[in-house]
Formats: C-alpha cells, structure tokens, sequence
C-alpha cells in the first residue's frame, strides 16, 4: 500500500475546502488498515469516507486514512420464510446505492433513509436520519478497528450508543468501522412518520416500498442541492431541544414554531425555522450562504478556506442566539 504525502483534502470533502494530509493512504483490506496503524502509531488520525459530513479549516498533521474495503453479504438468505433478514455490509460501499439493494429485494427499513450521500461506514458515526427514521433502528451490530491498539472490536446497537446525530464513534474517533450489520424486515407496511413524504404519497391508498423510496429521493431533489454541483454538507446544524418554557415565550411573536414534545420533556424545534426567521434564509456573504429553499443548509459558491464557512456559521449562531435565546450545534464536523 502507498503513502502519500502532502495530500489534498479538497476531493475528500464536500465543502471542497483546500486542506493537505501530513499523510494520506487508502488500505483495502483490513490486514492494510492495521498495517497502516501500526506504522504511524505515534500520528493523529482521521478516517475519512466520501467527506459529506466534514470539511476543513487548516492542514491535518498527521495520518488521513481513506478506506476502500468494499463487499456485502446476507446473512439469513437462506430461509426466505424468516421475516428478518441481516445483511452485514462493509463501511466503503456506497449508502444510497446500499438502500437501493435493500429496496429492490424488499427488505425494509432504510426506504426512508434514501439518498442521503456517503458511506455505509459514516450512517451509524453520525446516526443519519431523515423523513421520520434513523439508522440506529435498523442497525444490529458495528464491526471496528480501535486505532489506538489496531485490534477488532463489536459493538451492540446498545453499546454505539446513539444519540441524535451522535454515536460512540463520533464523540470518541478512536474507531475505524469496518462493517454494519442491519436488521431489515422481508414485510413492507408504510407507517406515515413525517408531513412532506405522507403529502408526497396521498394519492397512493397502499404505496410500495419502491414508491416511497422514489418519493423521498423526489422530495430531496427539489429541496436540497447537489453536493456535487454545489458544495455542500447536508444539514449544517442540529434541531435544537429546548423547554416548554422557552417554546411558548417564543410562540407569543412566532406561533407557527415547530414544536414537538419529546419523553423528556423537553421540545424539539427546526433549526431552519430559527434560522429563516433570524433572516438568513437565502442570504449570503462573499462566497458562503445558505441555500435558498433550505436555510438549514449552508453551501458554498467557491471559498477555498474552510474559515470563511466558520465565520458564517458563527454569525447565524450569533444571531439566533440574539434572537431567540437558543444556540445552534453544528451537525458538521469541522477540523
């Protein structure tokens, strides 16, 4: 396996921020990857899938290790009668075209979670979500490298422990993802979860697994950019959580704020809203701004330095906080 040095980072990053790699490698196999950890046990290390969901401000010092271990096999195929099926499935393959697998043989359970760009191996880092599901539901086991002593490590649904767009894997980057297994069901029922895709198939009376996967990828498409043709992370900030209290002080000027009561107590809020309703929506300094038709989503209209994206960021924290009292965390992850 090859080591490259004073790599850049401006493909491995949907941002496409400049950024160069003290070291920069791609093991494909995990016999490579511990290889790869074992010479360069005393570097700082970053594992980086297909970059939507990071970007950077300066050059990493140390070990940025892209892994290209792809496969996938199914593990209870053989008796068809069982209504589980788990598919153990490893961390480079591509997510949307994983769900598209799941999709055309009937195994639900990741439908809702269509489109949404990156790795297998980034879904349970970052516990993706949308449209009323989240990964975390579906996934049975998390198979890692722990970086730190190169050896093999598993962990339960239970033991990730996932949070709202947080895991182990996130909050600690001591662990290499190798594979996921997902527990999906041979049986599809829609369960209406969330207002644009129940719209979006009121005029199906019994919509197919199919249906709604080609649903939500329509919604995605009209409502958020192209990573690709436009440089963007997805959803910059995290739907925040606030009190009963702080929700009805600001339903008295803003009535129509999403509010929806969680076990907790507390109330989840739309981050979007907050920022709209601050005034960011569609706006834009120099070359970052926020999406027009999303203002959740700040993209990028051609800054090389990450840093102008953290100046952004800042001001719409500064001004929601000014504004209603709350601070928005970035879902991104930033270095």
């Amino acid at each position: 396996m090859d080591y490259h040095r004073q790599t850049s980072l401006k493909d491995h990053n949907s941002f496409k921020t400049e950024a160069l790699a003290k070291i920069f490698c791609q093991p494909k196999s995990v016999e490579e990857l511990r290889k790869s950890l074992a010479g360069h046990r005393d570097e700082k290390k970053l594992i980086v899938g297909e970059g939507c969901n990071i970007f950077f401000t300066k050059d990493f010092d140390g070990l940025v290790i892209h892994p290209a271990i792809k496969g996938l096999r199914e593990i209870s195929d053989e008796d068809e009668e069982d209504e589980d099926i788990f598919i153990e499935v490893n961390a480079s393959e591509n997510w949307d075209e994983f769900v598209a697998y799941c999709v055309e043989r009937g195994f639900a359970g990741l439908e809702n979670l269509s489109l949404i760009p990156g790795t297998v191996g980034a879904a349970p880092v970052q516990n993706i979500g949308a449209y009323g599901a989240e990964v975390k539901d579906v996934i049975h086991e998390v198979v890692a490298i722990d970086m730190e002593n190169g050896e093999g490590v598993s962990f339960s649904n239970t033991e990730c422990e996932f949070g709202y767009r947080d895991s182990i894997f996130k909050r600690t980057g001591r662990y290499c993802i190798i594979s996921v297994v997902f527990h999906l069901k041979r049986t599809f029922i829609y369960t209406p979860k969330y207002f644009d895709l129940n719209k979006e198939l009121e005029d199906m009376e019994n919509p197919t697994i199919q249906d709604v996967r080609n649903a939500v990828i329509r919604v995605r498409q009209r409502k958020l950019p192209d990573e690709k043709v436009l440089p963007n992370a997805g959803s910059f900030f995290k739907n925040p959580y606030i009190t009963q209290e702080q929700a009805d002080r600001i339903k008295i000027d803003y009535p129509e704020l999403p509010a929806f009561l969680q076990k907790t107590g507390l109330v989840k809020t739309s981050a979007a809203f907050l920022i709209d309703k601050a005034g960011y929506k569609g706006a834009r300094t120099g070359d970052i701004g926020t999406y027009p038709t999303q203002p959740l989503i700040i993209v990028n209209y051609g800054a090389r330095d990450g840093n102008e994206i953290v100046r952004f960021m800042k001001e719409i924290q500064r001004t929601v906080k000014d504004t209603f009292n709350i601070e928005l965390e970035p879902e991104v992850r930033i270095f």
